[in-house]
């Protein structure tokens, strides 16, 4: 009796530890179906990413060659009529496109030059910067604070300077660099500066070199205005600035010149009509990934050989 009440139960028992032994292999092969297909996604992502990276390689050499090949054809001007200045239409690849354009940086205010070469402030240059915000209807103090940034003491500018004791304050606290910026973005480590000041400003300014000349044939008219006393002449009217430059350079230093009458023997110096630095900003897309180069490009004054100086990746 004991023998045959005793059967079903160890039946019961192996059944379900037949049910919990088939659980747990699905349970394990279901995982090991998702880490596979999660690695393969993800080999597949890296595959297209360096891809992606590759045509944007690709999208350099495309923008060095032109830019010197327009170097062995004029070398005297870069203006926005020229081959290199059109943007880079939705160009097919396999299983993507590819779309582009290159930028002359000398065509916006360089905030290095707020400085000279030996770190200290020149007044012409922060002049013709506060100028410029006054045009963009930003408040004058930024360029104070703007040159304790960069120059090389720690004594704040008065009365709108700001140096260490400023910034130290900061949640997390942090110093001025007190040398010439890389990168524009490092304007949102002023204080209160924030992304809508940083998003009117942004068209105008560069970080180059201290020293780089403003190409004329190719910066806004209100950059171009603010080198005078701030007179709107270039700058009241975009469109008929850029109807003027559909062929040409415009404005020559020439022409400026003679707009500029007294203040231009100030700027001269300042001033160029044509361009080292610029910025290759290209898209690349394969299937659903998108990838963004942006390469700051330097073109050799006497040789025209161009090579690139700084990458990044997603943003500038």
């Amino acid at each position: 009796m004991r023998a045959a009440l005793a059967r079903p139960r160890q039946r019961g028992v192996a059944l379900i530890t037949a049910v919990l032994i088939v659980a747990l292999a699905t349970l394990l092969a279901t995982q090991i179906g998702f880490d596979s297909a999660l690695e393969q996604r993800r080999s597949a992502a890296i595959l297209t990413l360096d891809q992606a990276f590759q045509v944007g390689l690709g999208a350099e050499a495309w923008a060095a060659y032109y830019l010197k090949k327009d170097f062995e054809d004029d070398p005297k001007q870069d203006h926005l009529a020229e081959r290199w200045a059109t943007p880079i239409p939705p160009i097919p690849i396999d299983g993507g496109k590819i779309e582009g354009q290159l930028i002359d940086l000398q065509g916006r205010f360089n905030l290095n030059n707020l400085i000279d070469s030996q770190g200290q402030e020149d007044p012409e240059a922060i002049r013709e910067f506060t100028q410029l915000l006054g045009e963009i209807d930003l408040e004058p103090k930024w360029a104070n604070i703007i040159v304790d940034w960069l120059d090389g003491d720690t004594n704040p500018k008065f009365p709108d300077g700001a140096e260490d004791s400023v910034y130290t304050s900061q949640t997390p606290p942090y110093r001025t660099p007190n040398a010439p910026i890389t990168s524009i973005s490092e304007l949102l480590a002023l204080p209160d500066f924030g992304p809508e000041r940083f998003a009117k400003l942004k068209p105008f300014v560069t970080a180059l070199p201290v020293g780089t000349a403003l190409n004329t044939c190719t910066a806004p008219g209100i950059v171009i205005d603010a080198m005078n006393d701030g007179t709107l002449e270039y700058g009241v009217d975009p469109e008929s600035l850029a109807r003027s430059r559909a062929r040409h350079c415009f404005p020559t230093k020439n022409d400026l010149q003679a707009a500029f009458g007294p203040n231009y023997q100030k700027v001269e110096t300042r001033l160029s009509e044509t361009s080292q630095y610029f910025e290759l900003t290209a898209l690349v897309t394969i299937g659903t990934t998108e990838f963004s180069l942006y390469s700051l490009l330097q073109r050799d004054p006497a040789t025209g050989l161009v090579r690139p100086v700084m990458r990044s990746f997603g943003a500038e």
